[in-house]
């Protein structure tokens, strides 16, 4: 029988410790709900001090889209918790298409991608 290479050592280990809150309710609740706490005060701060929106009254007939805050432990490779992370994110599961939006883009290329056309373009020395 052979042993995992040294450096699968932890991942037993880290994938027991995956317990990070999945709401508000547990993190609060949380033993160390301060920490919490503190994470989500500093995203708040974060996002008033780079404008990330600006707070306003919803036009008649608008519902706003709700949010949920995310929580992840930060941990070094023995598993020692290191950080607290909260994020606010939207939560665009309750969008309606042809009501919400019309349609959604990002575009977003990889990178081996990008050197294949770049390749391509080379090769029939097509002007980019």
């Amino acid at each position: 029988m052979t042993q995992p290479p040294e450096r699968y050592r932890f991942v037993g280990l880290t994938s027991q410790l995956n317990n990070d809150p999945k709401t508000y309710g547990e993190a609060i609740s949380d033993i160390d709900s301060d920490k919490w706490l503190e994470s989500m005060k500093s995203k708040m701060d974060s996002m008033g001090s780079n404008q990330v929106w600006t707070l306003v009254d919803p036009p008649k007939g608008v519902k706003p889209r709700r949010c949920k805050w995310v929580y992840k432990y930060k941990r070094r490779v023995d598993g020692e918790v290191i950080t607290f992370k909260a994020r606010l994110v939207a939560k665009g599961c309750t969008q309606r298409p042809g009501v919400d939006f019309e349609e959604t883009y990002s575009p977003v290329a990889m990178t081996k991608s990008i050197w294949i056309l770049l390749a391509i373009a080379a090769w029939y020395d097509y002007e980019i």
